[in-house]
């Protein structure tokens, strides 16, 4: 497969792949559309999707303004086409419908999935100027201060069907948007278990970052990972181990600060201020995150805004670490309260304090089986191919629905 460049007409390089073939000889044809293909959250979930949709024996089309995963979305044998559907011009979003439409008929494609705001607008009109089910991946909470934010919102929220990535998901789109419950299918987001698993991570990659990090030798290290951002709540923390009056402990942050150096800046003044210089350290990005949760003795997610999904909690359960997180968002849904960590109070320094101090105070025996509960938790309920196997059962069910001479 490859990318295909469209031109003003509407019209792709790869012609017409699908929309002339007789009944027997189809296969589904599915149209993910999304900003960007360069990292984050969304962009895994399409590209991961993707590559079980071709897996299955469907045909898989991605529209974005492309990125360095084009690369990954094409070796699994999905085609990327070039769109500028990141734009929020209104003269481009309409451009964008028109295409849209054109690439829908040219390719036979039988759905269009959204999965991001501006996209979606040109996305949903194109479908219905295509007759063909539009449907969406609700991914965020898109906070709304006004009506105007909140009608722009709104579109993730008209799909065929919605997915939603959390319970807690589920619950803002029912309850902000009026969308009827049949219509919303929960999809938690998926952990590549290939990756993140524990027998998978040498000594080797352990000891380059312990190094590379100068940690110091024999101390627990708690560790809190995500962007220098003030909601992820680094500064939550510090005061929560502060109170701990503790010094056998390395507090590490792992994260870029993206240019927030003044952020960045309060926090270490912070770290002065509560007497923990040389306990906490900031370090920068990592790429080896499953390294990285092997050298954790507990791993913290402190976010003062309530997370849709939230990754951490459910990559340090598959690497086998216990975890603290704040009881809001969809962290209570992802792990197991007492048995695979702890959540507290949101913005509650005591309450973080004292789960710190259980994820610390665990001996060896009660460590073990924590970390074996907590991997066959996430390997039961969070891995991607479990994501996208309910995701394309949600296909199944919009081709069955819209089409039931065709699909059955």
């Amino acid at each position: 497969m490859h990318t295909v460049d469209i031109d003003n007409t509407g019209a792709t390089e790869a012609g017409d792949a699908g929309a002339d073939l007789p009944v027997a000889a189809r296969v589904p044809v599915i149209m993910q559309v999304l900003p960007a293909l360069v990292t984050g959250g969304v962009e895994r979930g399409a590209v991961d999707v993707a590559a079980a949709t071709v897996k299955a024996g469907w045909r898989s089309i991605v529209v974005s303004e492309g990125g360095p995963m084009v690369r990954e979305l094409e070796r699994a044998g999905a085609t990327h086409v070039v769109l500028p559907v990141a734009s929020k011009n209104p003269l481009t979003m309409r451009r964008n419908v028109a295409k849209l439409a054109a690439l829908i008929r040219e390719t036979g494609a039988d759905i269009v999935h959204a999965r991001s705001r501006a996209p979606a607008w040109s996305a949903r009109a194109a479908a219905r100027r295509a007759r063909v089910p539009f449907m969406t991946t609700f991914h965020g909470t898109y906070n709304f201060g006004n009506p105007l934010k909140k009608l722009y919102n709104s579109v993730m929220a008209k799909g065929d069907r919605v997915i939603a990535i959390s319970e807690f998901i589920k619950r803002h789109v029912v309850s902000s948007y009026r969308v009827p419950e049949a219509r919303v299918r929960v999809i938690h987001r998926g952990i590549d278990i290939a990756k993140f698993d524990p027998a998978r991570v040498s000594v080797e990659r352990q000891v380059k970052l312990a190094t590379d990090w100068r940690l110091p030798d024999g101390l627990p290290v708690i560790m809190l990972p995500g962007r220098l951002t003030r909601w992820k709540g680094q500064t939550l923390l510090i005061d929560a181990f502060a109170r701990l009056e503790r010094r056998d402990v390395t507090l590490l942050f792992v994260g870029s600060d993206q240019g927030r150096s003044a952020y960045r800046a309060e926090l270490e003044k912070r770290v002065r201020a509560r007497g923990l210089e040389g306990v906490a350290r900031i370090v920068d990005h990592c790429a080896d995150m499953p390294a990285a949760y092997m050298l954790a003795d507990v791993v913290v997610s402190a976010s003062t805004d309530p997370e849709a999904f939230g990754r951490v909690v459910a990559e340090a359960q598959a690497m086998g670490r216990p975890v603290v997180a704040p009881a809001h968002g969809a962290a209570p849904e992802i792990l197991v309260e007492g048995e695979t960590g702890w959540t507290f109070a949101p913005g509650r320094t005591d309450q973080l304090a004292v789960a710190l101090g259980k994820a610390l105070g665990l001996d060896g025996d009660a460590r073990a089986a924590l970390s074996d509960k907590a991997i066959l938790h996430v390997r039961g309920n969070f891995t991607k191919e479990r994501m996208c196997a309910a995701t394309l059962d949600v296909y199944e069910e919009l081709l069955r629905e819209s089409r039931p001479e065709v699909w059955r």
